[in-house]
């Protein structure tokens, strides 16, 4: 573990598995891309609890590592020619686990599973987040109507052009890939936590809801929605 002593985030979550991938996050849909995609590809790793009722986001050691105090953010002992390697942002954790083990971007359609990605990063996740806050969270107590309508607007917009991508298709580049990974847990995150399916028109699509329940039944999926576990 002397390898990680260097970085300080390691003083305050201690790592548990000589030579694994200390993933820092919290099961959320972008928490969970990650160990969803570690589950997936096999890597070990351990899985530390960024506690946002303690405001851990906010502690000197988890901005040590990511200063945009956002999860996830990882630390691999085993990083480009053996070196350490700290990362956060998902995506470019996602692209970046994707090249260490070959798995799930490959490079027939790389570029393809890459724009969809971007989708999700640049659309689904900032979008659906806001309609999140303005139906479920603090924002539903605001009585102006135009900002929760301008994003439920903009996440029917975007389901409809997954759903219309999806057509033909189990997944959305094709093969299973990070793309998916991705995606999905949003998917799940509108519908189960946002409680808005029916608000962005989820009964009359045509491919998403089996999109989602396929993904949903995958046993790495159902092992990585639950890391790293709440205290």
């Amino acid at each position: 573990m002397t390898v990680l002593a260097q970085f300080p985030i390691t003083d305050r979550w201690s790592p548990r598995t000589p030579g694994a991938i200390q993933l820092y996050s919290l099961p959320t849909p972008n928490g969970v891309k990650i160990s969803i995609a570690l589950e997936e590809m096999g890597l070990p790793y351990d899985a530390h609890l960024v506690d946002f009722g303690r405001n851990d986001q906010f502690s000197p050691a988890f901005l040590s590592l990511n200063p945009n105090n956002k999860i996830p953010a990882i630390l691999d002992p085993d990083g480009p020619d053996g070196k350490p390697l700290a990362l956060f942002e998902s995506g470019a954790i996602l692209i970046y686990l994707a090249e260490k083990t070959g798995k799930f971007m490959a490079e027939a359609n790389r570029y393809e599973v890459i724009q969809w990605l971007m989708f999700q990063i640049g659309g689904i996740g900032p979008m659906f987040g806001q309609l999140g806050y303005f139906h479920t969270y603090a924002g539903k107590e605001i009585e102006d109507p135009r900002p929760k309508e301008r994003y439920r607007a903009e996440v029917e917009r975007l389901l409809k052009v997954l759903d219309k991508a999806l057509e033909g298709r189990e997944w959305i580049a094709g093969e299973y890939s990070i793309a998916d990974i991705a995606i999905a847990p949003w998917l799940r995150g509108l519908r189960d936590f946002y409680k808005a399916a029916e608000l962005v028109g989820w009964s009359r699509l045509r491919n998403v809801p089996a999109y989602l329940d396929r993904f949903l039944a995958r046993p790495a999926v159902q092992r990585g929605l639950l890391q790293p576990t709440r205290g």
